[in-house]
């Protein structure tokens, strides 16, 4: 039995500090040691589930290469067991800058799943039967296998997925929203348009995250209700992951029987926490323990 389990979104990122974004006008610039680590938004909200006490598995495809190696070595150091089909285009990667203040730009390559989805539905509905809570990445295997996934699911254990720089349009995103009970997406590109989206999505419940203008809960169709951003425990050093922490800080806060608005408060925390660490293997005691 798990807490969490969370279905795609595995690969590695390149962090790159660089001296400001955008980036000045050179033929090259020096920068500090380049790290490869285990990245992408599956992981960051497994990892950050992981240190705060949930008991997590991850569902994924990983090229058989070094990188795929990076995530399969982090994943065994944080005690996530995975289910893994091997994909032959190989791991997916990010490249991404970090400027000082901790500000990033990613660069996705989301290499691209060739073929039928390498789970059958039976297998992801029994995996799922074991699980409190179920968070879907929006991974390209994976489409064909969400209305399966959610006629399975128990009563009582809930679906997430997070949309990322979703525009309200892109139909790409739109069976992950409606499969899901709990979305959140990324206010970048929706501008004053949150509401709209929200209201077309209900009764789904709804989190805009805004970063450091902090985040908006629509429950239901309700009115948003604002929740701050909080202050991070130490100088923000590497904001990537913060999004995939505070969804595990909410999803962490629910499981334990925390309100919606209370579970979202105590997600900005977490999100804050992470920014403070560079990478998503979280030490032991960065994020903040639910009350």
């Amino acid at each position: 039995m798990f807490d969490l389990l969370v279905l795609g979104g595995l690969g590695v990122d390149l962090r790159v500090r660089v001296p400001q974004l955008p980036l000045p006008a050179a033929d090259s610039l020096t920068v500090p040691p380049i790290d490869l680590r285990i990245g992408n938004t599956g992981a960051g909200v497994a990892l950050a589930a992981r240190a705060l006490g949930l008991r997590v598995a991850v569902v994924d495809v990983l090229g058989a290469d070094p990188a795929g190696t990076v995530v399969r070595e982090a994943l065994h150091r944080a005690g996530v067991p995975a289910v893994l089909a091997v994909d032959p285009g190989g791991t997916r990667r990010s490249v991404n800058l970090v400027d000082p203040t901790g500000r990033r730009m990613s660069l996705y390559d989301p290499r691209p799943w060739q073929g039928p989805p390498p789970f059958a539905a039976q297998r992801l509905a029994e995996l799922a039967r074991d699980a409190a809570h179920v968070h879907v990445s929006i991974m390209d295997w994976l489409p064909a296998r969400l209305p399966a996934l959610r006629a399975g699911l128990p009563a009582g254990v809930g679906l997430s997925t997070d949309l990322h720089d979703w525009d309200g349009d892109d139909p790409y995103h739109r069976p992950f929203a409606e499969a899901a009970d709990l979305v959140f997406v990324s206010g970048v590109r929706l501008g004053d348009r949150a509401g709209a989206l929200a209201a077309g999505l209900a009764p789904r419940t709804v989190v805009v995250t805004r970063g450091a203008d902090g985040a908006e809960l629509f429950a239901g169709g309700t009115p948003a209700v604002r929740v701050p951003a909080a202050v991070p425990p130490g100088p923000v050093v590497d904001s990537n992951g913060a999004g995939d922490a505070f969804a595990a800080g909410l999803v962490a806060a629910r499981l334990r029987g925390a309100g919606l608005v209370e579970a979202a408060a105590y997600a900005a925390r977490v999100g804050a926490a992470a920014c403070a660490h560079d990478g998503m293997e979280y030490p032991p005691g960065l994020l903040p323990p639910p009350r």
